[in-house]
């Protein structure tokens, strides 16, 4: 993992890196069977270098917590790994260019499970077990089983920012793991 890391922090493949103060790298545990695919690093992401430490990590801890999991039991990450320029939506040009390091870091965890949280992790990761565009309402908390790899997209955290009743729909989600 550590040669990920540095591969990531010195990483130019996109022009996103022109921008950047960090990287967003991954937050966890690199044994965890339980991997989370955020969509990209926000303003707290990209100052730290750590992924979910602003306000929808603060979502995440809590719905690790409902399912008795803290941040350190699981692997988190991100599909892009340098912030769009003011919190834009990732262009595919950049998840493809950036995917190759996730398909490293999944490589090296080998996971059991795997949740993208949001449309464009979702999006990208059922495409590349199913070959098939789903959009995120449709498929949010149900499980796709390949071979031993269960994948549960759900909705991304900051979607209860706004209105702390959908909460209980990522919480409905998150039994499911």
């Amino acid at each position: 993992m550590k040669k990920v890391v540095k591969d990531i922090m010195e990483c130019k493949r996109c022009s996103l890196y022109k921008k950047r103060i960090l990287p967003t790298v991954y937050n966890g545990n690199t044994k965890s069977k339980i991997v989370f695919i955020g969509e990209a690093p926000g303003k707290n992401e990209d100052e730290s270098g750590t992924p979910f430490c602003g306000r929808a990590g603060k979502i995440l801890n809590e719905l690790l917590e409902s399912i008795n999991l803290k941040r350190e039991d699981v692997y988190v990450t991100n599909i892009i790994k340098c912030r769009p320029p003011k919190n834009r939506d990732p262009k595919k040009t950049e998840i493809n260019s950036c995917a190759y390091f996730l398909e490293r870091e999944l490589e090296i965890i080998k996971p059991e499970i795997i949740c993208p949280l949001g449309r464009f992790s979702s999006k990208y990761i059922l495409n590349k077990y199913f070959k098939k565009n789903f959009e995120i309402g449709e498929v949010h908390g149900k499980v796709f089983k390949i071979d031993n790899l269960r994948i549960i997209p759900m909705y991304h955290p900051a979607f209860a920012i706004y209105n702390n009743k959908k909460i209980n729909i990522l919480k409905k989600d998150f039994k499911k793991i």
